[in-house]
């Protein structure tokens, strides 16, 4: 509220923070402010401030001015310039005072006039070479501010500065013909440098549309209405005495094109189509043509029909004319810019004079290779025009398109070795004739040939032998033929005969059924002799035979068993319990030998999987245990001997458990454990022993040891009086055994030991049959509280002592006496 008011204005019901700013005061008024909190429930007390506050911006000097610099310097003038103080101190700039000192001198020198406003100066009639630096400082009403930055000290001399150049334009420009272009920048320099505007290094002059416009730090060159012959490479060069500066543009100034260059020439007519040539335009307008639009019209009707517009040739085909007809051409250029005017042929007439040649008969192909060919054509006619050149085309038979075999021209000549064929794949072939009409109707394809070298029937097998037999086969094996007549192997026919027989049974039927150089002959007699020959086959037919050197009996080749072992067959096989054992050996012998393994004389576990093959045998158990280790052995038998070889089997386990667990020495506070080492160590020395400890009231087990190498251990920091299990498991690298455990709790107390004697024993009463005795107590009591005393009595001269009561006190009457 204002202070002359009692009714209070609401400034703001939505501040969230501890401060807030309140606008629309009027200056030089005096106002009080009051707050109060509010939540949910709804607002609180106000609190007020304790005395009017009255509304005015405080007024002090002005801060120092801005960006003092230096602008220009002479042998007797610097001029300066700056920016107003950030803060005026909150009244507005009276004005700037100036000042320079002379380097060598304390004192600075006010240098402006009074009431000086502006904030540019130039101090005049100073000294050549003499040194200054300088200061401004701003003032209001309240009086004068801080001084600015001093300026670095400044000789008085003119200066020079070599000339410099800004550009506003590329090195390239395009300009349409008829628009004004200009080229424009700022240059500098000291002294002022001279401007020089050149195009194609001669000088530019002005005229009616040339201008030419320099000030003292801009330059200008503008064009109006450009013309064609405005293009050239413009140059500007900026000269004084220290150097110059250069800046180039090239000017393009481009237009549509002129119309090409006539007359029209017919280069062919036909009855249905002519073709027309011309030459390019003498100007293209500055851009490359991008093409002719050539159109076509009957001479008799006044519609022009398009025939392209795409062609970048000087030449094109006109199509699809009538016979008889007369017809004329015009054509146009076109560039980026525009359409030229039309160059008009003359009339002429659509008619034929020669044609094309005939299509040659189906060609014939000689001397195939894996990579040529030869084509064979006889000349067909020719369309009245001598032919000039033939065209030879191939395809891969599955292929649809054509190819031509050589740009080269082929003539005279009616034949043709086609090269780069690739190996393998079958082509056709058709030629064409070509004369100066034009290129005539292909001939049908040639017949489809394979490209590879020519093939003639292999040489015989080599070296054939028979390798084993038995009562009704014989395997025979080779080398294959030296020279394969260029033609891949097909396979190989094996022959057999009856010693005595003439005639040459088939051991099979065809070469593919043995592609190799091994064979089996089955199904042949126990007991009689027989002969064999093998032949090679390639496409071209079969070899010569070559024969086994001689004959072979047909019976079972006896030959005794022999292992040769694997790497895991040597005598001691170690196994990670839980992998898998592999013990396997190839086995030979005719006939294959029987084969059984064994572990320690005793079939093998049902879990083991023993496989069989004709070359070898393999056992393997997976997921073995520690039980699965022993001597396992493996024996192969046939008629002619048998062989066995024995491997040691270890599965590496985690140990058995510790033996013999005794507890000792108990005392209130530990206990002495000992134990034997496991019966099984599971195949690796024993590292370490785990001890825990386990409070009979607890659940939780609690390791107590677990590096001990020694197999005894002193449990510590037990409690009196709690009762403990304990337990012992051993390890090895492959893991913890299990534990063994104490059959009873152990209580953690002392051991316990008789009494001593009692002190000062004597009579206090004696009577006739009976004696009063007091004592004093031990003086220790063995550990554990004396529950009571033994009093004994002797008759004088006797040897045994006999019992008369236990009592619980230190005194006793002996009676019966």
């Amino acid at each position: 509220r204002e202070s002359d008011h009692r009714a209070w204005t609401p400034v703001s019901y939505t501040v969230t923070r501890q401060n807030a700013t309140v606008q629309g005061l009027t200056e030089g008024k005096a106002y009080f402010f009051r707050i109060a909190a509010e939540n949910i429930i709804g607002m609180g007390p106000f609190t007020e401030t304790p005395k009017e506050i009255v509304i005015r911006d405080p007024i002090t000097v002005p801060d120092r001015p801005e960006d003092l610099e230096v602008k220009a310097v002479t042998k007797n003038s610097v001029t300066l310039t700056w920016n107003p103080p950030k803060y005026n101190g909150g009244s507005d700039i009276t004005m700037y005072v100036l000042e320079s000192r002379l380097i060598g001198k304390e004192k600075f020198h006010k240098v402006t006039k009074e009431k000086m406003l502006d904030r540019k100066y130039t101090v005049e009639g100073l000294k050549e070479g003499d040194t200054y630096e300088y200061r401004v400082s701003a003032c209001n009403i309240v009086g004068q501010g801080k001084p600015s930055f001093c300026t670095k000290p400044i000789t008085c001399k003119d200066e020079i500065a070599p000339p410099s150049l800004d550009l506003d334009f590329r090195d390239k420009l395009i300009v349409r013909v008829g628009e004004a272009f200009s080229l424009t920048g700022r240059y500098s320099g000291k002294p002022a440098p001279k401007v020089t505007w050149l195009k194609d290094d001669i000088v530019v002059k002005e005229d009616d549309r040339t201008k030419i416009k320099t000030t003292p730090t801009t330059l200008c060159l503008g064009i109006l209405k450009s013309v064609r012959e405005d293009s050239g490479k413009y140059c500007v060069t900026v000269e004084n005495s220290t150097g110059s500066r250069k800046g180039f543009c090239q000017v393009n100034v481009v237009d549509r094109p002129s119309p090409p260059v006539g007359p029209v020439i017919f280069d062919e007519i036909h009855k249905d189509h002519m073709i027309v040539s011309w030459k390019p335009p003498l100007d293209d307008g500055g851009s490359e043509i991008t093409n002719y639009i050539v159109e076509k019209k009957d001479a008799h009707r006044d519609v022009w029909m398009p025939v392209t517009s795409t062609t970048v040739k000087t030449t094109c085909k006109i199509p699809k004319l009538l016979e008889g007809r007369e017809y004329q051409i015009r054509i146009y250029a076109e560039n980026l810019y525009g359409i030229s005017d039309p160059l008009i042929s003359d009339e002429m007439k659509a008619k034929d004079r020669f044609s094309v040649p005939d299509a040659p008969e189906q060609p014939i192909i000689k001397n195939v290779t894996k990579d040529s060919a030869v084509v064979v054509w006889k000349k067909p006619y020719d369309g009245g025009k001598p032919i000039t050149n033939y065209i030879v085309e191939k395809k891969e038979t599955m292929a649809t398109r054509w190819v031509r075999v050589t740009k080269d021209p082929i003539f005279p000549t009616t034949e043709f070795k086609v090269p780069d064929l690739l190996e393998g794949c079958q082509y056709e072939f058709r030629v064409s004739a070509e004369n100066e009409i034009g290129v005539g109707e292909p001939s049908p394809p040639s017949k489809p040939i394979f490209a590879r070298d020519p093939i003639a029937k292999p040489s015989p097998p080599v070296n054939p032998e028979a390798v084993d037999k038995t009562k009704n086969s014989v395997d025979l094996c080779w080398q294959p033929p030296r020279h394969d007549g260029n033609g891949k192997i097909i396979g190989y026919l094996v022959e057999y005969q009856k010693v005595g027989d003439e005639e040459w049974k088939k051991a099979n039927l065809t070469a593919d059924s043995c592609p190799e150089t091994k064979y089996k002959v089955t199904g042949l007699t126990e007991g009689l002799t027989y002969k064999f020959r093998v032949k090679a086959v390639n496409a071209a037919g079969e070899s010569e035979p070559a024969y086994v050197p001689d004959p072979v009996e047909v019976k079972d080749r006896l030959e005794p068993p022999e292992l040769i072992l694997d790497a895991n067959m040597a005598r001691e096989q170690h196994v990670k319990a839980g992998d898998t054992l592999r013990l396997s050996a190839v086995i030979k012998g005719v006939p294959f030998p029987k084969v059984s393994w064994k572990k320690e004389d005793r079939e093998v576990s049902p879990k083991a999987d023993i496989e069989v093959t004709g070359v070898g045998s393999k056992l393997e158990i997976r997921n073995t245990v520690h039980e699965d280790g022993g001597i396992y052995s493996l024996t192969v038998e046939n008629p002619a001997g048998s062989k066995t070889v024995s491997v040691k089997v270890v599965v590496l386990d985690k140990p058995g458990p510790p033996r013999n667990l005794q507890v000792s020495e108990v005392r209130s506070d530990s206990c002495y454990l000992t134990w034997m080492e496991p019966e099984d160590d599971g195949g690796s020395v024993i590292t370490n022993y785990v001890v825990e400890r386990r409070d009979v009231a607890s659940a939780q087990w609690v390791a107590i040891s677990s590096s001990s190498k020694k197999r005894s251990h002193m449990a510590k920091y037990l409690m009196e009086g709690t009762q403990y299990l304990f337990r012992v498991a051993a390890e090895n690298q492959f893991g913890r055994g299990p534990y063994v455990e104490t059959l009873k709790p152990i209580k953690a107390i002392d051991p316990l030991h008789p009494p001593g004697p009692p002190k000062n024993l004597h009579h206090v009463d004696v009577d006739k049959t009976e004696v009063s005795l007091v004592w004093n107590r031990p003086d220790r009591d063995g550990g554990a509280e004396i529950t009571g005393y033994l009093v004994e009595y002797q008759e004088d001269g006797a040897d045994e002592w006999t019992k008369f009561q236990t009592v619980p006190m230190l005194d006793c009457v002996v009676t019966g006496l």
